[in-house]
């Protein structure tokens, strides 16, 4: 098929998403309470319509199969600007930590990505820094009520964190209740949002089958959230090429998609990123810059430019 040919499919794919979702989100308004609004998202074969009240409560979600692809990788930029530098052991103490952040302020990393018990250290010693406070909810296991996620966020928030990772509830999207899934995901969306931080939501790709990453990110786009994120790193998997792509696919262009995982050299950061990554979760951060500037290639004299910075 001739570059024309592809071009043709990829508008028709694009023309019948946008009826489909134009469609089912003209049926839903027929039949919502007065007050009530609802919202579609579409990708990779699956759409998801999600309902909420007038104070912005989920009230229904549910998904549904069509045939469309749609969305784009972004460009490479700097990888060691995408990096959040992470430290989640349990057995972390306060001089590793210190180290983490040393280390972010050094190689000018996205973020450092800590436990909620670390955000004050954290917040305290980047205070200046280009690099932010990221923490995480519901980690590992997403099993927390919401008001329980919401009470943590709400916390971290106070203490200086300004980027918040929160795991979904997984066995709830195992077992098809999106509305629970889509009410867990909006509530620490709208805490982090009315705080100004940024919201990653961990899917934890794992422990899902295709269908259900999908749903899980279309759950996120709808909720607000600024990025999907792979995986918490502590069942059993973590980032592949192959989710990226996928999520990638689903979210489309504009929403930030975080590898986290599994990502230990400059090798697997570069991979992600050409699948479409915007953010790598990782905590061998050093180890990838090094790995840049000994590369050769022209993220050097980026990655260069960082350290002498410092």
């Amino acid at each position: 098929m001739d570059t024309t040919q592809e071009q043709v499919k990829h508008l028709v794919e694009v023309i019948t998403r946008e009826v489909l979702v134009a469609m089912n989100e003209a049926e839903y308004r027929t039949k919502q309470p007065a007050g009530d609004y609802c919202s579609t998202e579409c990708g990779e074969g699956v759409c998801v319509d999600t309902c909420f009240n007038k104070v912005g409560e989920v009230v229904s979600a549910g998904a549904s199969r069509l045939t469309s692809q749609l969305g784009s990788i972004p460009e490479d930029p700097n990888i060691a600007s995408m990096i959040d530098h992470t430290l989640l052991k349990p057995d972390a103490t306060a001089d590793q930590i210190a180290q983490l952040c040393y280390e972010a302020r050094k190689y000018n990393f996205a973020s450092v990505c800590v436990n909620p018990t670390h955000v004050k250290l954290c917040a305290e010693l980047l205070q200046g820094a280009k690099a932010k406070v990221c923490t995480v909810i519901g980690f590992p296991l997403g099993a927390s009520a919401p008001e329980v996620k919401v009470f943590e966020a709400q916390t971290a928030l106070k203490d200086g964190a300004t980027e918040i990772d929160m795991v979904i509830n997984i066995g709830a999207l195992k077992a098809g209740d999106l509305t629970q899934v889509a009410h867990d995901i909006n509530e620490v969306v709208k805490v982090g949002h009315s705080q100004g931080a940024i919201v990653k939501v961990i899917i934890e790709t794992a422990l899902l089958n295709d269908e259900e990453k999908v749903t899980a990110c279309l759950l996120s786009k709808e909720a607000g959230a600024d990025f999907v994120k792979t995986s918490t790193g502590f069942s059993g998997g973590g980032a592949t090429v192959e989710d990226i792509n996928l999520m990638r696919r689903v979210v489309g262009p504009e929403m930030g998609v975080k590898a986290s995982g599994g990502v230990r050299d400059f090798e697997d950061a570069q991979n992600m990123v050409r699948a479409g990554a915007t953010r790598l979760g990782a905590s061998a951060g050093v180890k990838i810059v090094q790995g840049m500037l000994e590369s050769g290639n022209g993220d050097k004299v980026k990655a260069e430019a960082l350290v002498k910075a410092y």
